[in-house]
């Protein structure tokens, strides 16, 4: 089975970004494949449509009434397999093999760790993939944006530069600033802090690394920008990294050190 090309999507999400765009992003790759493809349901059989989320919270509310909107009710004319992985990477391609045994009609894989899970479970079955840190065709999940091939289609954010506009605004804000933590994680950002690290150096700001894996990271990460006395901080984007959102907050708003990140939904819990 092959998809239309994957989007590559250049776009800021900016502070008027709400969840009806985010239901509409989710609507339009679902229906970029082929109609041939949709065609493929038998007749009277319920859809079954599996989602693959790090979180339960908005994201998964806004694909479950995206859902609705198009006309699919969880339990009426369709089956919502909806499985919630948090931390436990390790269980990922368990769950997507799960899906496989369901004989889910379409996937929904949101971050690449469940893309990656999903595309090792099924060759057959259409994955649509909402991946902000990635690029399928460096990851091998596409052999091109033009001709994909597989069974993947999505929607993906790979804009590694947006690091060294965040250096820029936070120059703009303290122009004094030559000490820069950066915050990443360091399973999927690779690309986003080359990036970032490039752009510091051409504003002449000594950076400081704060790579993360796992959630007890954190606070050593912490620790290490107040020692080497840090005047302020990248934040890049990271399932794991939204998800210890509120601590990140707790640490900013107490050691007070200029922070910026590319999502509203930091400032929106009070960083």
């Amino acid at each position: 089975m092959t998809t239309r090309p994957l989007p590559a999507l250049t776009m800021l999400l900016s502070r008027h970004t709400r969840r009806r765009e985010f239901i509409t992003l989710v609507g339009g790759a679902a229906v970029s494949w082929p109609r041939a493809a949709r065609g493929q349901q038998p007749s009277g059989r319920i859809p079954r449509i599996g989602f693959l989320q790090a979180l339960r919270g908005e994201n998964t509310e806004a694909f479950v009434q995206g859902l609705r909107d198009a006309g699919y009710i969880d339990g009426q004319n369709a089956l919502i397999e909806i499985r919630i992985y948090e931390t436990m990477l390790d269980r990922l391609l368990e769950l997507a093999n799960e899906m496989v045994g369901l004989k889910c009609d379409v996937i929904m894989a949101a971050a690449p760790y469940a893309i990656d899970a999903a595309i090792r479970a099924t060759t057959t079955i259409p994955i649509v993939g909402l991946d902000l840190e990635s690029d399928p065709v460096a990851n091998r999940w596409a052999r091109s944006l033009a001709r994909p091939g597989g069974n993947l289609t999505g929607i993906f954010l790979d804009l590694p530069e947006l690091g060294g506009k965040q250096i820029e605004l936070l120059k703009e804000a303290v122009p004094t600033l030559s000490r820069l933590a950066v915050l990443w994680d360091s399973t999927v950002g690779g690309v986003q802090f080359r990036a970032t690290e490039s752009a510091a150096r051409a504003a002449g700001v000594t950076l400081q690394s704060l790579s993360v894996q796992r959630p007890e990271d954190f606070k050593e990460a912490f620790d290490r920008a107040i020692r080497e006395r840090v005047q302020g901080m990248v934040v890049l984007s990271s399932p794991l990294i939204n998800g210890q959102r509120s601590q990140i907050v707790e640490w900013a708003l107490k050691t007070r050190p200029p922070t910026i990140s590319l999502f509203t939904v930091f400032p929106r819990s009070a960083g």
